[in-house]
């Protein structure tokens, strides 16, 4: 048996190295591509530069920084807290055959393809926005919209986990001391399954800021300073895939460059998230 456990340990130890070492090698290959360019230009120039004109060699990228926060900040401000809502329905209010169904439902979600949500969004969504707010319809809102809805099954299914893994006697012990069902809910539960809930909201954060497709076809990929949510816009990610297929010298260096400051972005708003979830539980 201990021969067994060994070579088990063995096996989970190479495939965890192996998953390291993947990492490793696609961040050295971004960057390897990328810094050249990076340098070449000046950082201030390529991160804080307003034009992005590839054909007059000008790769200013602060129009699509701005935008990818915009779309991510507005998903969020609809994710989270429909997705707290569903999460605290699923686990204190929801009959047993009810859940049943509910959470494969929800589940679904996360299975269908980005390319389906930025269709129904440029068939219903877009023309809705259009009509009734204004603007072209392919903006802001009509993105973070749909990635609200398409970072829900992350929020809920961790931050249920994380619900439902607390003692019982914390609810027992609220209920005894006399609090109602919401503050139980509100004053104990909750914060004590915090740590879970800011760890899903912020793998929600890292699928709204890398999602491509469905921003394509529905952000109207205008490469301008945004002023308003009913603006067309362009993230980091869709200038990536809109380019790439048909990129090259200079050109393709700068959307390697792009996606090292994506890399570097989500890498420090998760550490920060981080940071601020375990200071706030010592």
């Amino acid at each position: 048996m201990e021969i067994k456990e060994k070579i088990i340990e063995k096996l989970l130890l190479l495939v965890a190295l192996s998953s390291i070492t993947i990492l490793g090698l696609i961040t050295f290959f971004i960057f390897e591509e990328g810094i050249p360019l990076i340098l070449k230009i000046g950082p201030r120039a390529f991160i804080l530069g307003q034009r992005w004109v590839p054909s007059q060699g000008s790769y200013g990228i602060l129009p699509m920084i701005v935008s990818s926060f915009w779309v991510t900040f507005g998903a969020l401000a609809l994710g989270i807290p429909l997705g707290l809502a569903c999460t605290i329905f699923l686990c204190e209010w929801t009959p047993p055959a009810v859940a049943m169904i509910l959470r494969p439902a929800i589940h679904l979600l996360a299975a269908i393809p980005s390319v389906i949500y930025g269709f129904w969004g440029l068939v219903v969504l877009v023309p809705l926005v259009r009509n009734y707010l204004g603007g072209p319809g392919l903006s802001i809102l009509s993105g973070s919209l749909i990635l609200g809805f398409m970072i829900l099954p992350t929020i809920i299914s961790i931050s249920e986990d994380s619900l439902k893994a607390l003692p019982p006697t914390y609810r027992q012990g609220a209920l005894a001391l006399g609090a109602t069902h919401w503050q139980t809910i509100w004053r104990v539960l909750i914060p004590a399954a915090r740590s879970g809930i800011v760890a899903s909201i912020i793998l929600g954060m890292g699928r709204a800021l890398g999602e491509t497709m469905a921003m394509i076809m529905v952000l109207g990929n205008a490469v301008k300073m945004p002023s308003s949510f009913l603006d067309s816009a362009r993230t980091l990610t869709t200038n990536i895939g809109i380019e790439m297929g048909y990129a090259s010298g200079d050109h393709r260096q700068a959307l390697f460059a792009t996606g090292i400051i994506l890399f570097l972005i989500i890498m420090i708003l998760n550490f920060l998230a981080i940071f601020v979830s375990r200071r706030r539980v010592d």
